[in-house]
């Protein structure tokens, strides 16, 4: 009893108790500072002083985009916020070419001082990781560089990723406008040469079957082969039609857009093209591409829409290299129903195969407005 009375009055000394406040008033103060000072820094100077946050930042969002072509503008916007820095670009190697494919900030603000970290992937060089600096002069440090070799390890395999679905999509569109190409080829050889000597050869075998009218076995005979003739004339002309649309060699894009737009003008409904007096020409898979886009919209206009006008615009921009096709209807807009259809993802299909995109929307005011942008 003694002893804890003892203990009691000592706890309870004027001194020991302002000694005890002010210890762990400097604990608190110390815990204050050092959440104010990373706050500060944070708004100054972004996550730099947290790198496994911003590595862990970096892998998250990288693992939310599904699009192999989404993965790096993710990466620059999130190496931007997380490091408060003006500007960041990736650069892909292209060939002999090194291409800034991907850039967030203000570009022009981003000084000649931009720090280039590469991103080696397998002894592949090219690929590199450009960030300005915050303020003109800063230096970078030592964690700064280590942060961002650390980044840099997560960054090249996106890169690396993106380089290879850039040259799929490169090669998928040589191979498109190649097949295109031959296609074109292989309908003018069929209409202008197999087709003509097909008809010849049945003109012959008429005028031979008439001339041993008197010979009934061979008469029988030749007009066995006129009839097969004919035959492989028809199957000959399904070919070229299905190679190609016969309205684009035979008319023209804009006239057998005019052609179509006439068809499809019927109960109620008018169908107008709007476009330039004449087009340059044209890659067969561009024209190809851009005439099936327009008729799969207008069918669908006729089909669904219940609308009163349907406008079909096309215009070629040169600067830009870009052949813009719109096709904008008045109905009743785009059904859930209708926006997993086959005709919707035929039409982005066709668009993307050339690297081109095509957005399909309801306006507010009603209708349905197709926008397709086809490089040339």
């Amino acid at each position: 009893m003694k002893q804890a009375a003892k203990s009691t009055a000592w706890a309870y000394q004027p001194g020991v108790c302002r000694e005890l406040l002010g210890t762990r008033a400097m604990v608190i103060f110390a815990a204050l500072r050092d959440h104010l000072r990373r706050g500060v820094n944070r708004l100054m100077h972004g996550e730099r002083d947290d790198p496994y946050n911003v590595l862990s930042s970096v892998g998250e969002r990288v693992e939310a985009t599904f699009a192999p072509n989404a993965a790096l503008p993710t990466i620059a916007e999130t190496v931007v916020q997380a490091l408060e820095l003006p500007f960041t670009a990736i650069t892909l190697k292209q060939g002999e070419e090194i291409v800034e494919a991907n850039y967030y900030g203000d570009k022009q603000v981003a000084s000649e001082a931009v720090l280039g970290v590469p991103l080696t992937y397998k002894k592949r060089t090219g690929e590199e990781l450009l960030l300005s600096p915050r303020t003109h002069g800063e230096s970078i440090t030592k964690a700064d560089l280590q942060l961002l070799e650390n980044l840099s390890s997560q960054v090249r395999v996106a890169a690396h990723v993106a380089r290879l679905t850039a040259e799929l999509q490169r090669l998928r569109e040589l191979l498109v406008t190649a097949r295109e190409e031959e296609r074109r080829r292989l309908r003018r050889d069929l209409h202008d040469g197999v087709g003509p000597q097909l008809a010849a050869l049945t003109l012959k075998l008429e005028t031979a079957c008439s001339l041993v009218s008197h010979d009934p076995e061979t008469s029988s005979l030749i007009a066995d082969l006129i009839e097969c003739a004919r035959t492989i004339i028809s199957d000959v002309r399904c070919s070229v039609h299905a190679l190609r649309p016969p309205a684009l060699d035979d008319l023209g894009l804009i006239p057998a857009l005019r052609e179509g737009a006439a068809q499809y003008s019927q109960n109620g409904l008018c169908v107008s093209v709007e476009a330039p007096e004449d087009l340059p020409p044209l890659p067969a898979a561009l024209e190809v591409t851009a005439y099936r886009i327009a008729q799969e919209a207008m069918t669908n206009v006729v089909r669904h829409a219940r609308a009163r006008t349907c406008t079909v615009r096309i215009g070629l921009n040169k600067v830009a290299g870009m052949l813009r096709l719109e096709v904008e209807d008045d109905g009743r807009g785009l059904g859930e129903e209708h926006k997993s259809g086959v005709g919707m993802h035929s039409m982005c299909e066709r668009a993307e195969e050339l690297g081109g995109r095509c957005d399909i929307e309801s306006q507010a005011a009603g209708g349905t407005f197709v926008s397709v942008l086809l490089p040339c």
